[in-house]
């Protein structure tokens, strides 16, 4: 069994993930550790999409997974092979809370004015703000929804507001759904 969890930045993709992964006891990758270079600060440098994926796929192997993230335009590939994609929609003004909360816990001082990850932090809250114009150059929510409805694996649109163990419920039945024999 392999899900692939995508939606906006501080969505609740990545929590989803991890809970989901431990129900079921099995693998959860997220794209972020392998789209950026370990670099101080971090989030600074992209990986190359090739090496991304490679490293990705050697990660993930033949077991049962979760992956979660977004790596439409450069890792098709890496899900082509699940049965369900899950597509967490949660409102801007909630993630942008999320994110906040998120970067003060991770950073601290470090996003405060004058701190040595401001900068990052204002540009990572501004491009995670314009997820709802359809006009943004950057993943936004039309490109989400016309990158689901290509898609041929099953997919399940949850609510990101809703607790995380009532999310893990809907994705395991909808599984038990899409898994169930005829």
């Amino acid at each position: 069994m392999r899900v692939y969890i995508t939606g906006a930045s501080c969505a609740g993709v990545t929590t989803l993930g991890q809970n989901l992964a431990a129900r079921l006891g099995v693998l959860h990758v997220d794209v972020d550790d392998f789209y950026w270079m370990p670099t101080d600060p971090p989030f600074t440098t992209k990986r190359a999409a090739p090496e991304r994926v490679s490293l990705m796929q050697q990660r993930l192997g033949d077991e049962d997974w979760v992956l979660t993230g977004s790596c439409m335009n450069w890792g098709d590939e890496l899900i082509t092979q699940v049965e369900l994609i899950v597509f967490v929609d949660t409102a801007t003004p909630v993630r942008l809370q999320r994110l906040a909360a998120r970067e003060q816990q991770r950073f601290g001082e470090r996003i405060a004015p004058g701190g040595d990850m401001h900068a990052i932090h204002v540009a990572f809250r501004e491009w995670a703000s314009q997820y709802d114009d359809p006009h943004f150059g950057g993943r936004n929510r039309a490109w989400h929804a016309r990158w689901l409805a290509s898609q041929s694996a099953a997919v399940l649109q949850v609510d990101g507001t809703h607790s995380t163990d009532s999310l893990v419920a809907q994705v395991i039945e909808a599984l038990s759904l899409r898994l169930a024999p005829d």
